[in-house]
């Protein structure tokens, strides 16, 4: 006998659609860590870079757009630090707070790799402006409205 809160079978037309998104993130997943690899740096290194090359941040912010312990952060930003790409400094909004932030050398990395993601990038840029809005708004719809991760 099945359990309660089981999930019944999805319907072939989802079930391809979970399996086409399944394939695309994981060729993407497959390509940024090779671009990661290409820039001497680790796919969680690169992700940090990524983000900290928009705005600094604490790591606390961090470890929540990463989904991952603080703790995990700390020595992701020290590594980074000990190659000269990240820095600590303190938040002029609030001095207790230490953001990170990427050095010259660590922006220059992180358009290193994004500048080595030819597959999701040129999947997305073949499509219309159009098409692309419709994606984007699927995608935030699909997600729960919730872009941050």
């Amino acid at each position: 006998m099945a359990a309660s809160n089981s999930v019944p079978e999805p319907d072939p037309a989802t079930a391809d659609l979970v399996a086409l998104i399944g394939t695309f993130v994981a060729r993407h997943y497959k390509e940024y860590e090779q671009a990661a690899g290409g820039q001497g740096l680790t796919t969680a290194q690169a992700r940090v870079l990524d983000l900290l090359s928009h705005e600094p941040m604490p790591m606390r912010r961090i470890a929540q757009q990463v989904n991952c312990e603080p703790s995990n952060i700390t020595g992701l930003v020290d590594r980074l630090e000990a190659r000269g790409l990240v820095e600590r400094r303190p938040d002029p909004a609030d001095r207790r707070v230490k953001l990170a932030a990427p050095t010259d050398e660590g922006v220059r990395m992180a358009r290193g790799v994004r500048g080595n993601l030819s597959f999701a990038c040129g999947a997305v840029a073949g499509l219309t402006e159009a098409e692309q809005e419709v994606l984007r708004g699927l995608l935030r719809k699909m997600l729960g409205g919730d872009t941050a991760d």
